[in-house]
């Protein structure tokens, strides 16, 4: 039985590692050097000219120490044909999660100690002593405990182990794994759900209920209503927006948010082959030229209507110029020249 699992493991975590290849691409690390760079140098700058008010950075550190205490996941490696196979070996299995337990409490305590050993000094300077701040790591240690422990309760129902609960919480925690890496290249193993939103339906009544625009209302649809789509959308939108908001360095935030927009964009290229397992589709009295142009009014769309409030949220015009001449060459070339490709 633990052979299997650790066979699991061992072939989940090479898959992670074979799509990490294309997370860290040349661009994308030259990126992460230069904002490492940038941050250790504010960071720097925080520590030589700490302001004598610090109730803001109290209040930040709390939210980071929150943040630390949710961080993570229990990797159980359980599947769906396991509730049946597996059954007689329930015992074996309960007893797997509880080593997964202490192995990811070791695992994500080490992480969020590490993050504060990196923040050791913004806590001396606001008044913390070596005994203060041993003991605060000690403390967190035992409420980080406390929380694996609570998140463990999600494999049990009325005090008995639950099969359907446990395979949930591990296929929930692999799918948000493999949505992060989709964000640079295509996965495999995605799952989708559709929820209707009514409240979005509004949106869809703007679109021309027109023959010509046939596909364009189908890649609405599937925006608004796929849980891939709309939420991609948002969480980089809002990325985008924090760091427009709350970088000094207006370059800087201008490349983020460009960044954050060029992922986006590149996601939804997907929209191209959302409908293919649709067999109907292909009997369509439609084009290709007809589903090309249809997928790039979307994105061009989409692009515009997002830049706008970032464009107002550059506050200085070179930056502005800049992001408004990157966008429209990746809006007007790059995405055109995809969409092109992939559906001729």
């Amino acid at each position: 039985m633990k052979e299997v699992f650790q066979k699991r493991r061992h072939d989940f975590v090479n898959t992670c590692f074979k799509y990490l290849r294309y997370v860290f691409n040349d661009h994308f690390v030259l990126v992460l050097f230069i904002l490492f760079g940038f941050l250790m140098v504010q960071y720097s700058q925080l520590l030589r000219h700490f302001p004598e008010q610090h109730v803001w950075i109290g209040l930040i550190l709390i939210l980071v120490i929150g943040a630390l205490l949710s961080f993570g996941s229990i990797a159980t490696y359980l599947e769906a044909p396991d509730k049946l196979f597996y059954l007689p070996k329930e015992t074996e299995i309960v007893a797997w999660l509880t080593q997964a337990r202490r192995r990811a409490f070791w695992l994500w305590v080490s992480v969020q100690t590490a993050v504060l050993l990196f923040l050791e000094p913004v806590f001396f300077k606001i008044g913390f002593s070596w005994l203060m701040f041993a003991g605060m790591l000690v403390v967190l240690a035992f409420c980080k405990w406390w929380v694996m422990k609570r998140k463990s309760s999600a494999f049990y129902a009325q005090g008995r182990f639950s099969w359907e609960q446990t395979i949930a919480y591990e296929e929930r925690r692999r799918q948000r794994i493999l949505r992060f890496f989709a964000l640079f290249t295509t996965v495999k193993g995605i799952t989708a759900s559709v929820k209707r939103r009514s409240y979005l339906d509004g949106v869809l009544r703007v679109v021309p209920k027109k023959h010509a625009q046939t596909w364009l209302n189908l890649y609405t649809c599937a925006f608004l209503r796929s849980s891939d789509y709309l939420a991609l959308t948002l969480r980089l939108t809002v990325l985008s927006f924090l760091a427009l908001v709350f970088m000094p360095n207006r370059m800087v935030a201008v490349a983020l948010a460009l960044l954050f927009n060029y992922l986006l964009l590149f996601q939804l290229l997907g929209l191209a082959q959302h409908f293919d397992y649709q067999y109907l589709t292909q009997l369509y009295p439609l084009t290709k030229a007809d589903k090309s142009s249809n997928l790039k009014t979307f994105l061009r769309s989409l692009s515009y209507v997002i830049a706008v409030p970032q464009l107002v949220l550059t506050l200085n015009w070179q930056a502005a110029l800049v992001f408004l001449v990157v966008t429209v060459i990746v809006t007007e070339g790059y995405i055109s020249y995809k969409i092109g490709k992939m559906i001729d």
